[in-house]
């Protein structure tokens, strides 16, 4: 059951003194149990900021002296929270990684608002878990607001407690709507698509402008929560829609079916450019944008330099542009007849070897991934690889496992009893999700002999 922790202490809020100009400093610190990194490191949006090791009992702490208050993220790899850290805080952080996210619990001065946030977070992904709530899609739009304004209500009331027994500033019970209010207009953005595709219409659904009442409320450009994930993901989703709309009231069929990606893409990017103002969050939508693009494109053409000429014209950060780049170079190399990827992995026994050297059997090969932290991902995709084998006995399925602790790794792959000649390890999580185009868990790689055959198969859909 989800928690909500209220009735806390007061919280007090620290500021950098008028007189002074001295901010009070900031301790960060926790302690991990089963620890799968050696290392926490602290970003604020995607800068770093500063990394610690733990120590013999698997402790840390950060002492941080003036840095600007807000919304940071830790990471443990492979995985990673949100904290948000005010002047004067005293934090303490204690988790398992076995749950990470529903073992987090924070105490010390500063834990009310990252309990309340955590909790939000937690709510939110038992909702998106519940086959209740995915059936609210089939109801009529009226029924349907009622019912995400029912479940935003309930969380709001809690809200309204947290501020009742915590004394915390405007931009701190900024934070904590946002992680309401944002996740229940993400709902709402999805539902014409959702309600079209789950009922069988013809069309979507007519929706009158109380439908959309809350884009009025919206901040387009909150530089605060440009990183915060309900914020963003409802952003990609919100330009998305609105694309669509207006291709579909305005522009040829084809670019509404799906044939002209780059006429929908572009439509997008012109709506950013033309609403967002703030430009880390104008930089990150296109971003997104030029990878949604690319990836579903799959095919280098004229079309797609046309696309990445626009998007290096709008964007403004370098990496951004580089990191495109890259994408587009690994679909050329992903491309049927091309050679495999020579990624370096590690297997059982800790050696590194290198994929062409793993594919090079003379025969059909499956490259899927795999990571511990998607755990039901991985029972599903375990199951499913058995029934493949059985299916095509002359293929060699191989497994290469991302974001996960080497040490543990090895304990699933004893646990699960698979076949350690056919899985190896990924270190390097960037590298091999660049190089092979992981844009999903269910992707797969097919080659014959160190020859890519389809670069960008589905293990549920391809085979």
């Amino acid at each position: 059951m989800v928690r909500f922790l209220l009735g806390l202490s007061l919280l007090s809020i620290s500021a950098c003194s008028d007189k002074s100009g001295q901010c009070t400093p900031i301790f960060f610190g926790g302690e991990i149990v089963n620890p799968t990194s050696d290392y926490v490191v602290l970003y604020h949006n995607d800068t770093y900021v500063d990394s610690v090791r733990l120590d013999a009992n698997n402790r840390f702490s950060f002492d941080l002296n003036g840095i600007e208050e807000g919304l940071y993220h830790f990471t443990h790899t492979p995985q990673y929270q949100n904290v948000y850290l005010q002047n004067g805080d005293s934090l303490l952080a204690r988790l398992n990684t076995i749950e990470f996210d529903e073992t987090l619990v924070f105490s010390g001065k500063g834990s009310e608002i990252n309990n309340f946030l955590i909790e939000m977070f937690l709510a939110n992904e038992v909702e998106e878990e519940n086959p209740v709530v995915h059936g609210y899609y089939l109801l009529d739009p009226e029924e349907f607001s009622q019912k995400i304004d029912s479940m935003q209500a309930i969380k709001l009331s809690h809200l309204k407690e947290f501020a009742k027994n915590n004394e915390a500033s405007e931009r701190v019970m900024a934070m904590a709507e946002a992680s309401i209010d944002y996740n229940a207009y993400i709902y709402k953005e999805k539902y014409p698509f959702y309600h079209k595709k789950k009922t069988g219409e013809d069309k979507f659904h007519d929706l009158d402008e109380s439908f959309y009442a809350y884009r009025k409320d919206i901040d387009l450009s909150n530089k605060d929560l440009t990183y915060y994930r309900p914020y963003f993901n409802f952003m990609q989703l919100h330009f998305g829609n609105l694309s669509y709309m207006t291709c579909l009231e305005n522009c040829n069929p084809d670019a509404i079916n799906g044939s002209d990606h780059l006429h929908f893409n572009k439509h997008k990017l012109a709506l950013v450019d033309s609403l967002v103002k703030e430009t880390e969050l104008r930089d990150i939508l296109f971003r997104n944008i030029a990878i949604d693009y690319l990836v579903k494109e799959r095919n280098p053409n004229e079309e797609c330099q046309i696309f990445i000429d626009k998007f290096h014209a709008l964007s403004s950060n370098e990496e951004h542009k580089e990191e495109i780049d890259d994408l587009y170079t690994a679909i050329k190399n992903l491309q049927p007849n091309e050679e495999v990827p020579d990624l370096a992995l590690r297997d059982a026994d800790n050696n590194v070897v290198h994929l062409k050297d793993v594919v090079n059997k003379k025969k059909n090969t499956v490259i899927y991934f795999w990571t511990a932290s998607q755990k039901r991902h991985f029972r599903n995709i375990s199951q499913h690889i058995n029934t493949l084998q059985k299916k095509y006995p002359d293929y060699r399925f191989v497994g290469i496992n991302l974001k996960t602790s080497y040490p543990q790794w090895k304990l699933l792959l004893e646990e699960y009893g698979l076949e350690t000649d056919n899985q190896f390890y990924g270190e390097n999580f960037k590298e091999i999700q660049t190089n092979m185009v992981v844009d999903g868990l269910n992707k797969c790689v097919i080659t014959k002999d160190t020859l890519v055959v389809d670069g960008f198969a589905n293990l549920y859909t391809s085979l």
